[in-house]
Order: C-alpha cells, then structure tokens, then sequence
C-alpha cells in the first residue's frame, strides 16, 4: 500500500518529476509508523525553482533527496522520532509561525548527520 501520489513529490515550479524512491520508501514506512497522514509541502524542485535558484549550490531537494512534511506540535515530534529511527540523519525544523514543517532529507552526498531549525 502505499500512502502518496507521485504528484505530491512533483516540482512546484516546473511540474517534473524528480523525487528518489530511496526517500519515498522512507517517508512510507514514517507514515505507517505514525499513524497520520503526511501533507508533503515540498518534495523535488528543479535547479530553476525559485528556491534552488537563489542558492550558490542546489539543496537536497533539487537532487530529489529531501521533502517537507506539513505538521505541528506533537505531531511534528512524532515525525522526527520516526524519522530518526527509520536512518535520516538530516532533519530541518520550523516550528514557528505560519507554514510549520519539518525537513527530512537523505541525501547520499551531505554525509554529515545535522539537525537545524528554520
């Protein structure tokens, strides 16, 4: 079973695939564990997404490595536990504010293991 749509993963600029299953297949077995559902904000983005573009290099999400989960509070707690368990050693946090999400990336070339906030 699986708990998203290839569209979720699509780049919000340009519309084109991009996403790696090796995050999906994470992100599926996250989803079973919570129990909820997932709202993905942001998952690939092109290198012209206004957002890569304004990087000096491209971010995981440009290498379809890394997705932004909507969620708050307890639930945003749960995400980064599960997160942890299940190998992704790259989490962004942004608890604050309008747009609450947390980042998980597993991208194979940012081998440093990281926690930040937003």
């Amino acid at each position: 079973m699986s708990y998203f749509r290839d569209e979720e993963f699509l780049c919000q600029h340009c519309q084109e695939p991009g996403i790696k299953s090796e995050i999906v297949e994470v992100l599926e077995a996250m989803r079973e564990e919570c129990g909820f559902p997932f709202i993905v904000t942001s998952g690939y983005r092109c290198p012209d997404h206004p957002i890569e573009a304004r990087k000096s290099k491209p971010g995981s999400h440009a290498g379809g490595y890394a997705v932004d989960i909507s969620v708050t509070h307890g639930k945003a707690l749960r995400v980064v536990e599960s997160a942890l368990k299940n190998g992704i050693e790259r989490i962004g946090v942004n608890q604050k504010g309008e747009g609450r999400f947390v980042h998980v990336d597993c991208d194979p070339s940012r081998l440093t293991p990281a926690m930040w906030s937003y």
